[in-house]
């Protein structure tokens, strides 16, 4: 494929044209002020916030810590299966619309049965949305349950039993929250006890937490993918064992930006980790939160980092798929899509 022969000017329709996979996409961080509005008033929840607008000028964080807070804060208002429903279908338009043709869904069911909402509504709900969006929209899914690090493992050992009836409509599970002071290794047990169930695993390791943190993630939970992953740069044989193992990173850039990992897009390090080989995916990580879904996340990059081309694009949109956990049939399909993309240019 002739990369050089494609104008600039053309990445952006080419970029929302390609066929994706989102692969980081924390299903409570895609409420919408709206929506929270809308179920707190059916829910009868109190917020902190007189309005739509006061909500959304709170999204100015300082670190990962007062990011969560927001967060945790706008998932209160999620109470029975109909709204885990509802919020899993807003987020599937919008995908549908950036050309999101595979999504795994990170949910914290801590979250919800901490305030007494059982497990099971969180995950039918959101079986119906993936059921819906599969049949609708043409988006196949799939349900990454994550466990909260910043408590223990013995609540993470117990939300695993209690998800076991429903094991059926589980594709893996992930590890999120605070990075400080939680170690991947504080989770060996449960991650061990995942794998004999045949769930994919991945984990947060390296936004906040150091590139120490992604190597125990591989060595001690051994997972698949790792969730952010940013920080592998300080640490050279790190990155050398990344792209000797094609290990997939899952990349939110706004994410990154917006909580301060980054002072500015242009000094984002997404394009020198693709030099360096690695295995890079965009993603939206709390859209809601962050300023946009996956296209803006693309969108962002290339506008602020010229170094990057149509051949990264393509890259980056054939990098999401492969590393996604669908059925290699349905990945064959999309990469030949995505290839078409590409040659029509």
């Amino acid at each position: 494929m002739n990369f050089s022969a494609i104008p600039r000017e053309r990445l952006p329709e080419l970029i929302r044209r390609s066929p994706k996979a989102e692969l980081h996409i924390h299903i409570e961080g895609s409420l919408e002020p709206e929506m929270i509005f809308a179920l707190a008033a059916k829910n009868q929840v109190r917020l902190n916030y007189a309005s739509v607008e006061a909500l959304r000028q709170a999204c100015a964080f300082t670190d990962l810590q007062s990011f969560l807070d927001l967060y945790y804060a706008g998932a209160s208002v999620l109470r029975d299966e109909d709204d885990f429903y509802a919020m899993a279908m807003a987020y599937f338009r919008r995908a549908a619309a950036d050309g999101v043709v595979r999504a795994e869904l990170f949910f914290d069911p801590q979250t919800h049965t901490e305030r007494g909402v059982p497990i099971r509504s969180v995950i039918l709900g959101l079986v119906r949305a993936c059921d819906e969006a599969r049949r609708d929209l043409g988006i196949s899914a799939g349900l990454i349950m994550c466990f909260l690090r910043h408590l223990s493992e013995e609540s993470a050992l117990q939300t695993l039993h209690d998800a076991l009836p429903l094991r059926q409509h589980l594709l893996g599970v992930g590890l999120d929250s605070s990075e400080r002071g939680n170690p991947p290794e504080k989770f060996a047990r449960v991650f061990e006890a995942c794998r004999a169930l045949g769930l994919h695993c991945v984990a947060h390791a390296g936004e906040e937490g150091p590139p120490a943190y992604i190597e125990s993630a591989l060595d001690v939970l051994k997972v698949e993918r790792v969730d952010h992953g940013v920080r592998c740069l300080e640490d050279a044989a790190l990155v050398q064992r990344l792209s000797r193992e094609q290990v997939p990173l899952t990349v939110c850039p706004l994410s990154n930006i917006k909580l301060c990992v980054f002072a500015s897009m242009a000094k984002h390090n997404l394009a020198t980790l693709l030099r360096a080989g690695l295995c890079v995916t965009v993603n939206s990580d709390d859209p809601a939160y962050f300023g946009g879904y996956v296209l803006r996340n693309y969108t962002a990059l290339f506008d602020a980092l010229p170094e990057l081309g149509p051949r990264d694009a393509w890259q980056l949109a054939r990098n999401s798929l492969q590393a996604s956990f669908a059925e290699p049939a349905e990945k064959e399909a999309w990469l030949q899509q995505l290839d078409a993309v590409f040659a029509s240019a």
